[in-house]
C-alpha cells in the first residue's frame, strides 16, 4: 500500500493502538483515550535516535522530496490476512511510506515453535535485506483482525532512501540504491519479495505456499472490506428476522464485483469465444477487446 498521508506518525499509531476494523477509527477507553493493543513488538530501522515520523521528515527536508499532496510518502503492503504464509504489497497514498505484511500459517505456532519474538526477528532481517537505507517500522501482532490466529509482521518503510546502499541483484536502476531516491514498488520487486519470503520460511522450517502461483481470485482491499461490511449488515438484519420468527433468504453477502466475477466464470467455462460473448450479452455485460490482448468488462 502506498500512502500520500503527510502524517507519518499515523502508521505507528495504527500499529500500537486498537482501531475499529470497519471504520479505521481508534477505539477509546472510558476516559476518551486511545486504547493500546493488548500485545505487539515494535522496532525501527535507519531512524537513529529519532522516531520513524521524524526520520522521514528529516529525509524529506534534506532531499527536497515529498512536498506535494500527490507524492507517495510511505509504502504499506496489505491484503486481507491469509490462512497461510505470504507477503502482499500495495502502494497506499498515506504519509510517504510503504507497508508490507508477512502473515504466517496459524499452525506454525503449534507445529514449528513460531513465537512473536521469532517472527519479529525474521521481519527485522527481511527488512534489512530488502529495504536497506529506508527508515522503517517493523511491528509484530499475535493475531489477524479476523481471529485467524496468524502471527503477522507489518513492515512500513519511508519512501525516501536516506543513505546509498550496496547494489543487490534485485536492484536494476541507480534509483534503487542511491540516497535521496524513492522506493519503487514494481512487479519485479514484488516477485523478488515473494521469492525472498519463500526462502526465509524454508530456512526457518515454517509452512509456506508457492507465492509465484496464482492463489485463486484476486480481491482488492476495497472489495474485501466492502464484503466484510456488507456481511456485517446482513448478519444484523438476519438476527432481527430470526428474533421475529422469520427465515432469512440470504446468509452470505456478495459484492457487485463478486457477482460479476461469478457470472463471467460461468459463461467462460467450456465455451467457445462467440458463445462466451453471446452469454455475456444476455446478462447485460459489455465486453470490449483491445488489440486482442487487453479487455474491459462492464455491467
Amino acid at each position: 500500500m502506498t500512502s500520500k498521508n503527510s502524517n507519518y506518525a499515523a502508521a505507528e499509531s495504527y500499529l500500537t493502538f486498537q482501531h475499529n476494523e470497519y471504520t479505521g477509527l481508534p477505539i477509546l477507553d472510558e476516559k476518551g483515550r486511545p486504547k493500546l493493543r493488548d500485545s505487539y513488538l515494535l522496532d525501527t530501522l535507519e531512524c537513529g535516535e529519532s522516531s520513524f515520523a521524524m526520520a522521514c521528515l528529516i529525509a524529506n527536508r534534506k532531499y527536497g522530496k515529498n512536498g506535494g499532496r500527490e507524492d507517495v510518502k510511505t509504502h504499506h503492503i496489505w491484503r486481507h490476512p491469509p490462512k497461510r504464509m505470504l507477503i502482499y504489497s500495495c502502494a497506499a497514498r498515506t504519509a510517504g511510506h510503504t507497508k508490507y505484511i508477512i502473515s504466517f500459517d496459524p499452525k506454525d505456532a503449534v507445529e514449528n515453535g513460531l513465537t512473536m519474538e521469532k517472527a519479529q526477528a525474521l521481519g527485522l532481517q527481511f527488512c534489512k535485506d530488502n529495504f536497506p537505507g529506508h527508515p522503517a517500522i517493523v511491528c509484530t501482532h499475535p493475531d489477524g483482525h479476523n481471529s485467524a490466529g496468524n502471527i503477522h509482521v507489518h513492515i512500513v518503510i519511508g519512501s525516501l532512501r536516506v543513505r546509498t546502499v550496496e547494489r543487490q541483484p534485485f536492484m536494476d536502476k541507480p534509483c534503487d540504491w542511491e540516497a535521496g531516491k524513492k522506493h519503487r514498488c514494481t512487479s519485479a520487486m514484488l516477485r523478488h519479495l515473494r521469492v525472498a519470503v519463500m526462502e526465509m520460511c524454508e530456512q526457518a522450517d515454517l509452512n509456506q505456499i508457492n507465492l509465484l502461483e496464482a492463489q485463486g481470485d484476486h480481491v482488492s482491499e476495497r472489495e474485501y472490506w466492502a464484503q466484510r461490511r456488507g456481511q456485517r449488515r446482513l448478519d444484523h438484519a438476519n438476527a432481527k428476522l430470526a428474533a421475529e420468527g422469520q427465515q432469512p433468504t440470504q446468509t452470505v453477502y456478495q459484492t457487485e464485483l463478486d457477482k460479476l466475477r461469478k457470472q463471467i466464470y460461468a459463461c467462460i467455462k467450456n465455451e467457445l469465444y462467440d458463445n462466451f460473448l453471446r452469454k455475456l450479452r444476455l446478462l447485460s455485460i459489455a465486453f470490449h477487446s483491445i488489440h486482442d490482448k487487453n479487455c474491459s468488462i462492464a455491467a
